[in-house]
């Protein structure tokens, strides 16, 4: 009996999994933009792109932004709007690109 319950919940643990896995963006193939306007768009805010590739469903930038900060982004395919921002500053680094006016730890003025 015990092992019989025992192998139940692996098994269910095992399948569940996959279940659980969802893909961050959702948009429809039909509705996605070419990567080529993304890269440009990014090349446009000073961005140098050094890869863009599809994960989750979303596409996935990494590169240096204007400032020379290591960055790895997730976009919506569709609108090419921004999902998910990681950014490595330098230790002198200023955030004040990323934060908005008005926010905690914003600077007075900062646009």
């Amino acid at each position: 009996m015990k092992h019989t319950l025992f192998t139940a919940i692996v098994a269910g643990s095992l399948l569940s999994g996959p279940a659980l896995a969802k893909d961050d963006c959702t948009d429809p193939v039909a509705d996605w933009q070419p990567r080529e306007q993304l890269q440009a768009q990014l090349a446009a805010s000073g961005w140098q792109v050094d890869r863009v590739k599809v994960d989750d469903g979303c596409y996935e930038v990494r590169g240096l932004d204007r400032n020379g900060h290591r960055i790895e982004a997730k976009f919506s395919p569709a609108s090419l709007q921004i999902v998910e921002l990681e950014i490595e500053f330098d230790p002198s680094g200023d955030t004040s690109d990323y934060l908005l006016p008005g926010a905690p730890g914003a600077r007075a003025g900062a646009e």
